[in-house]
């Protein structure tokens, strides 16, 4: 989850989200290179009596600031495009979850399972208990098998929201009246919080996400329970 004062990505908890976290690194190495070389210049074009600032064209340059960017572009444009396939990849999923976002508040239907559907609301201030999490923690968690293949089935009831989950690598719109689909893949046990991303009204800020990975065996207890 995330923590005061932290400037990086939230720690991975998926397949999908490490690789994010490596192209987003692999691009800021570029970019902070380009920056660099960038400055540099400038300020020895300013501070250095030695260069001709008059020069108006230069063919050796021209082409070499050309075709420079563009092997740049294809270093950056090539992992990028790999990521947005991998995004889009729908495996053979073991559960399927049915995501309803509601104002303000998540609705869950585990539709491989009887009778297991709940609303998940955010536990207020004056409710939290000492180990709860603020304004982040909610009454029913959404509990899923690490090592296991999950799909999301994602609409709304009222008004655009937007089911995010940053550690999972997850984040998809859910619009009334349609259905988008999600996979991911937990691939250790954890508990992991998102927000809605899309500004839904006046309490916009207060729909967290709670997703709690636990053992398989832990999970057949928890449908048992909630099936109950």
């Amino acid at each position: 989850m995330s923590t005061l004062a932290a400037l990086n990505f939230q720690n991975a908890a998926s397949p999908l989200m490490e690789q994010l976290i490596f192209f987003h690194d692999h691009s800021m190495t570029i970019l902070i290179l380009i920056i660099t070389i960038v400055g540099y210049n400038i300020i020895s074009t300013y501070t250095n009596i030695n260069i001709d600032q008059h020069m108006l064209e230069s063919q050796p340059l021209e082409l070499f600031w050309t075709i420079v960017p563009s092997f740049i572009l294809v270093f950056i444009g090539l992992p990028s495009i790999r990521l947005l396939y991998l995004l889009d990849e729908v495996y053979q999923p073991s559960i399927t979850i049915k995501t309803i976002g509601h104002q303000w508040y998540w609705s869950y239907e585990y539709s491989d399972f009887l009778n297991l559907e709940f609303d998940s609301y955010m536990i207020p201030v004056n409710e939290s208990a000492d180990f709860n999490f603020r304004l982040l923690d909610v009454d029913n968690r959404t509990v899923i098998p690490f090592n296991t293949q999950v799909r999301t089935l994602i609409s709304a009831a009222d008004v655009l929201h937007s089911w995010t989950v940053p550690a999972l690598g997850v984040k998809a719109d859910a619009v009334p009246g349609r259905l988008n689909q999600v996979n991911f893949y937990s691939n250790r046990p954890g508990l992991f919080f998102g927000q809605c991303s899309e500004i839904c009204g006046a309490n916009h800020s207060f729909m967290p996400i709670s997703i709690e990975s636990v053992p398989p065996s832990i999970f057949i207890k928890w449908v048992k329970k909630m099936s109950d």
